[in-house]
């Protein structure tokens, strides 16, 4: 992953199919994955995201650098996932 902002919006991505299919072990180890590049290549800790229904994004707040950060996504990008699996079961599994 090339910046910070590549890498949050990979980890949210998952992150809300895990959060919806919490019997799903491929999404948890997924956003796993994409939470230890956040960690390991970045140094960003302390990641949490909440959707804002007002304006329509999510925002994912983190600590980097000794400072709080937050980075914001439109929620019909951070959703395309979870709703592409919700409409085609059949290809992801259960």
């Amino acid at each position: 992953m090339k910046s910070v902002q590549d890498a949050l919006y990979n980890w949210l991505t998952i992150e809300i199919v895990a959060a919806a299919r919490p019997h799903d072990e491929a999404a948890r180890d997924t956003a796993s994955f994409f939470l230890a590049i956040l960690e390991n290549n970045f140094g960003v800790t302390a990641v949490k995201a909440a959707k804002d229904e007002a304006s329509g994004r999510y925002v994912v707040e983190y600590r980097c650098g000794g400072e709080t950060k937050t980075a914001h996504f439109p929620v019909e990008l951070a959703e395309a996932i979870w709703r592409q699996i919700e409409a085609e079961p059949e290809k992801y599994g259960s």
